[in-house]
């Protein structure tokens, strides 16, 4: 989509909220909704949505509101939903199983073909049939396998060394779950998600309650 304007990180990380509200009044047969009423789901005002989504083209009619499927099928095409996307995991331990295992993300075109670990323990098992391989063979599956994302669920010490590997497979983006800041070359989109970092912000949190603002 082309425009004249870079959209702001708050805005780009409100949509995929907007997109799930959107799923869910398409699963209860709601066609149609109002800004105010996606106000009173979301927690943000009529107008921040409004806002958000001029940011993208008019989706909604005064008067009328928002089309709940188109506006969730348009979201879905600003989100990059409307393709798939071939997935690995390096890191077979507990929350790289985990993750495996939640469906919701093939469901949203993210396709987990594959896990990748160092332990011969792991190798050769599979997780929702997906197999566990050999770390030693990831460069070259990635390779043959049109893989655009890579997650790291590795050790922090093990993370740089995927990362590196994942670089040079010609990964086009990085989910990553290891508490350590990587170095990544300008060509890759890294996303990260230090559980850590989160778990203490929530400890700040509750005992300095005041501060906190609802997101």
């Amino acid at each position: 989509m082309d425009r004249d304007n870079k959209v702001s990180i708050t805005v780009i990380r409100r949509l995929p909220k907007y997109y799930r509200y959107l799923e869910d009044l398409l699963r209860k047969g709601i066609n149609r909704i109002s800004s105010q009423e996606l106000s009173r789901m979301t927690g943000f005002t009529a107008s921040q949505i409004r806002q958000d989504l001029n940011n993208f083209g008019g989706f909604g009619q005064q008067g009328y509101g928002y089309n709940v499927e188109e506006l969730h099928s348009q979201l879905g095409k600003i989100l990059g939903l409307n393709q798939i996307y071939n997935t690995v995991i390096a890191g077979a331990g507990n929350l790289g199983q985990a993750v495996a295992n939640y469906k919701g993300f093939e469901d949203a075109g993210f396709k987990i073909i594959s896990l990748f670990d160092k332990n011969p323990k792991l190798i050769g098992l599979k997780i929702r049939d997906i197999e566990i391989r050999d770390v030693d063979e990831m460069k070259d599956y990635i390779k043959e396998n049109d893989v655009k994302i890579g997650i790291i669920t590795t050790p922090k010490e093990n993370a740089q060394d995927i990362a590196e590997i994942y670089m040079k497979s010609g990964i086009k983006g990085i989910w990553n779950f290891a508490p350590a800041d990587l170095k990544i070359n300008n060509e890759i989109v890294i996303e990260n998600v230090h559980l850590n970092e989160s778990l203490f912000t929530l400890a700040y949190f509750l005992n300095n309650s005041s501060d906190y603002i609802r997101e």
